[in-house]
Parts: C-alpha cells; structure tokens; sequence
C-alpha cells in the first residue's frame, strides 16, 4: 500500500482534513487526532500534542492495523476497518479511511465509547470522500506540503528500527 511519500496535498486538501478532524476533535472531547499512513507516518494531528515519540507511535499504529487486517482474513473476513483498544485511563480507536490512512482517536474518561464510534463513522466518510478526490483528480500533480513523508519522518523510523 503506497504510503503519503507517493502522494501530494494541496493546501485546501490539507485544510479540509484538518478542518474535519477538528470538528471530530470538538464534538466528542477526545483528546487527540492522529491521521497516519499505511507506511507508519503521520499525516495530520489536531489536539493535545502527544506524550510521546507520534512517529514511532504511527509505525506501530500502521503495524496493528495490518496485523489485524491478516488476522480478519484468517477468520474469514475481507479486513476490519476499525480497531479499539480500551486502557485503564486512556483508550484509542482506529478506523481505515479510504485503504489509505488510519484516524487514530486518543481518549478517556471525559467521552464514551459510544460517542467516538458514532462520531468517528461520520468523519471517516468524509475524509474518505476527500481522499479519493484526491486520489482520483487528473491532471498534474499537486505541490507537496512540507512536513508529509519528509526527511525527518524518515530519520525517525531508522532511529527506531536501528537502520
């Protein structure tokens, strides 16, 4: 699966993504929104910043989903196209936008399960319909963003792996 390193953004692309997280980010009181790519990079991120390595985080967040996108098909399913994992404080649900990226959501107590799942399905389909415009445009490409896929990101998954 080619990874945000094979794409291009416009700037109103990366508006919308970002205006949709935030108003997933407002309706539910989650705490953050991480958008990530099959390859393990981060994409796009609205709330608190991360307590932690958000790029080392990516790499494991895109090695779960596929994981677990083997483990469906093992049990007879195509994929699943979301994932929750429920800690003693804090919990995070995924959800496949587009066969393309992960929306990661990180949160606590101050929302419900619930919430997250309902509100989650709504922005998925919105960001999914503005992934495949994307994707689908002809023409020529687009100007990349700075900060996609960048040499950084890159540095950081070598660190991690020791490579």
């Amino acid at each position: 699966m080619p990874g945000a390193s094979s794409w291009s953004f416009r700037e109103e692309d990366f508006k919308a993504i970002s205006g949709h997280m935030s108003a997933l980010l407002r309706e539910t009181n989650v705490k953050s929104l991480l958008l990530v790519d099959r390859a393990g990079q981060v994409v796009a991120n609205v709330g608190e910043p991360p307590q932690f390595d958000a790029q080392a985080f990516a790499s494991l967040t895109a090695a779960d989903f596929s994981a677990n996108d083997q483990l469906a098909k093992m049990i007879g399913e195509h994929e699943f196209s979301s994932l929750f994992h429920q800690g003693e404080k804090e919990s995070m649900y995924l959800a496949d936008v587009a066969r393309r990226v992960i929306l990661v959501a990180l949160f606590d107590n101050r929302t419900t399960l619930g919430m997250v799942r309902l509100k989650v399905k709504v922005t998925v389909d919105q960001l999914t319909r503005l992934f495949e415009d994307m994707f689908n445009r002809d023409g020529t490409e687009a100007p990349k963003l700075e900060g996609f896929a960048g040499k950084e990101a890159e540095d950081e998954i070598d660190k991690l792996f020791g490579d």
